[in-house]
């Protein structure tokens, strides 16, 4: 797929000179040589396909990229990872923090503006994880000597030997690859903690699980640390290692005509079948404890879930605190159903329907159900 026709760059030159030189760098120049891009947007889903949108098209000129971005407060997991294992979903959904599933391995990440992602684009037999680390580590000593980083063998940056600052994770295609890893600078490490830590203890599943490392911002080490100082040494020695004079091209993931076809990347990747759908099957279990006045009053769920959706499941009531048929039919009608809580909501609306002129019922079934959109 060509990136440009003569006709669109005479019309891209009409429009905006700005926009010319940045579509002309990655149409026009072919001989294998590197370039520098940042991403105007801080959208995690936007962001996310224009790393596949630069993976697919950009990739089969021979390009090197390094492409910098940064997001609004996101929890990014891997390809094959389940995001009921990895994070807590409600806090997540009460905080405003998106979720979204990257196209690369590795595990779970939170993003915030404090955080700096970058990506490594090269031809597989360029392709060198330790190399793009060892340039992350001289750009930081060139501005900071005095900071002690290293990388791990397993491609995570430590500082002063203990503390991870940032994360690492690729993907390798036929010809081609990308690198991309974070830097925490500024994050909220608050909410970083919170919103990684899963609320479920009875979750089976063969996802590739995160390994917890304990984190610490660039500027707690140095407050005079800010994104853009580590932005601005990042690029500058990159362009220093690759050649380069021109300065950071700023290009925009919403653009469909700069970048035909990211739309519907960006749509992908938002979508329920693509974030929580791909998620490989695994079961839970939860005991509730309904009432608090009369410990024992419990009820079982149990359920699998396969391509995010629920496949099979059974409520057990181990008293008469709710009527067992009640139950019987909630767990039938939950099969096929997506594991969210939007659908369980309207769901349990309908059954609420049934027992409406009684209160007490009416109240223990919204407390049931409560519990079970919880765990969504």
């Amino acid at each position: 797929m060509p990136l440009l026709n003569g006709g669109l760059r005479a019309v891209w030159r009409a429009l905006s000179p700005a926009r010319y030189t940045t579509l002309a760098a990655l149409d026009e120049s072919r001989g294998g040589g590197a370039l520098l891009l940042k991403s105007m947007s801080t959208d995690i889903y936007e962001n996310l396909a224009l790393e596949d949108w630069l993976h697919e098209y950009v990739q089969s000129r021979g390009r090197q990229v390094l492409l910098l971005w940064r997001n609004c407060p996101a929890v990014v997991i891997g390809r094959h990872q389940n995001p009921w294992q990895e994070c807590n979903l409600k806090l997540m959904r009460d905080r405003g923090v998106q979720l979204s599933r990257r196209k690369s391995g590795g595990g779970t990440v939170y993003h915030d503006l404090g955080n700096i992602n970058l990506t490594f684009f090269t031809s597989k037999k360029r392709y060198d994880r330790r190399g793009n680390l060892a340039l992350l580590i001289s750009a930081l000593k060139r501005i900071r000597p005095h900071l002690d980083i290293l990388a791990t063998d397993r491609h995570d940056l430590l500082l002063n030997r203990a503390f991870k600052i940032s994360g690492t994770a690729s993907k390798i295609g036929r010809t081609s690859a990308y690198h991309h890893c974070t830097l925490l600078c500024n994050s909220d490490r608050s909410l970083l903690s919170s919103v990684l830590q899963s609320p479920h203890q009875g979750l089976k599943t063969n996802a590739t699980p995160s390994i917890p490392a304990i984190v610490k911002n660039l500027c707690e080490e140095d407050p005079t640390l800010t994104c853009d100082i580590l932005m601005d040494a990042i690029a500058a020695e990159y362009a220093r290692r690759h050649g380069l004079r021109s300065q950071i091209m700023l290009i925009d993931p919403k653009d469909n005509l700069l970048l035909p076809g990211i739309v519907k990347f960006t749509q992908e990747l938002k979508s329920w079948d693509w974030i929580y759908g791909r998620t490989p099957k695994f079961s839970i279990s939860h005991f509730f404890s309904l009432d608090h006045n009369l410990p024992g009053e419990d009820i079982k769920l149990n359920m699998s879930i396969n391509q995010g959706r629920i496949e099979s499941c059974s409520i057990e009531v181990f008293s008469d605190w709710l009527p067992s048929a009640m139950c019987d039919q909630l767990a039938s009608d939950l099969i096929g159903n997506k594991f969210c809580p939007t659908e369980t909501m309207v769901l349990a609306s309908a059954h609420l329907r049934v027992c409406s002129q009684d209160n007490e019922l009416h109240s223990k079934w919204n407390e049931l159900c409560e519990q079970v959109i919880a765990i969504m």
